[in-house]
């Protein structure tokens, strides 16, 4: 089973990923605050 470090880096990861690939600025928009919730998921359990 993946652990939560990882399932949050990758998360994060994959949803900038997809901002830089969305068509519209609003897709973009709506990826890099998910890629940010879970940059600041990692964060807190990091501590």
């Amino acid at each position: 089973m993946e652990s939560d470090l990882r399932y949050y880096a990758r998360r994060a990861s994959e949803e900038q990923r997809a901002a830089a690939r969305a068509i519209t600025p609003a897709a973009q928009a709506r990826r890099l605050l998910l890629a940010e919730q879970f940059n600041r998921r990692l964060a807190e359990l990091r501590g």
